[in-house]
């Protein structure tokens, strides 16, 4: 499934650059935009993991300089059966964490140094499990790329935008054609993100429990960093970028709920009070 999403979203980005490309430049227009659309594709595929965690400023570790961070991934990753990801970490007060990489023989998990000073042990074996469950489940590479997409379609709406205003094509039509462009990208936008990302962290939540072993410790910390957001939002925090994150790192921010990238955290902390309770 997460195979034909990923096909589904690189269609999605050529077929919008092509769009806008002719009507920005007609049929030389359109040849760009494919030329264009080829290489975006391409490097989303293989580098949009580098450039989210470029884009938090993630830093590689060893056991030499988090050794309790890198044990327990190294533990939760030989329980979940995969190969140990790279570990890194962000210099941010806001705790939170994501996983990316395009496969699980090449994926990341990155925490903020935050986290590391809210949780106990056990809550942060909970989200690194729910991480490593995304890994397993294939939802990393998906992620990356609807990160990468996301925030190509602003850009694309943005330039769409100012060609509109400040020129453009002066054939008929073509100025109601980039309005409706310009106000239907961003929305797009929004809804691949709630498409993509809500049903994954419910899925990755019961992955997180089973790998763990401790539902209640990840409900714990999830409790714990939803609050702690509210409190200390993530200031460097991309739109494009949100839904990665364990929790929704703009939640402290004036977000309508129905328009979350997250499922509403009540939902998902009493979802794994049921899996502890054996009625999942």
């Amino acid at each position: 499934m997460n195979s034909v999403k990923t096909v589904f979203l690189m269609t999605v980005m050529m077929v919008l650059f092509l769009l806008v490309g002719q009507f920005l430049g007609g049929q030389t227009g359109l040849i760009i935009a494919f030329i264009f659309s080829i290489a975006l594709n391409f490097s989303s595929y293989w580098f949009s993991d580098k450039i989210v965690l470029k884009m938090y400023k993630a830093v590689e570790v060893d056991r030499s300089k988090f050794p309790g961070l890198y044990d327990s991934v190294e533990k939760l990753t030989k329980n979940a059966g995969l190969p140990m990801p790279k570990v890194y970490v962000m210099d941010n007060p806001t705790p939170n964490a994501f996983a990316t990489g395009r496969n699980p023989q090449n994926s990341a998990v990155a925490v903020t140094t935050g986290i590391l000073k809210v949780l106990n042990k056990a809550e942060m074996e909970g989200v690194i499990a729910h991480e490593l469950a995304h890994i397993k489940n294939r939802d990393i590479l998906i992620s990356s790329i609807t990160a990468t997409l996301v925030g190509t379609i602003t850009f694309v709406a943005r330039m769409a935008g100012w060609a509109m205003m400040f020129g453009g094509r002066d054939e008929d039509g073509d100025g109601i054609e980039g309005l409706v462009l310009l106000i239907l990208s961003p929305i797009v936008a929004v809804l691949l993100q709630l498409a993509i990302s809500r049903s994954r962290e419910y899925g990755a939540d019961a992955g997180g429990a089973a790998i763990s072993g401790s539902p209640l410790s990840l409900a714990s910390a999830l409790n714990k960093l939803s609050l702690a957001s509210q409190q200390i939002p993530m200031r460097n925090a991309e739109t494009s970028s949100a839904h990665m994150f364990i929790v929704n790192p703009l939640s402290g921010k004036s977000l309508s709920k129905l328009f979350s990238t997250h499922p509403p955290m009540e939902e998902r902390i009493k979802r794994l009070q049921e899996i502890e309770n054996g009625k999942r």
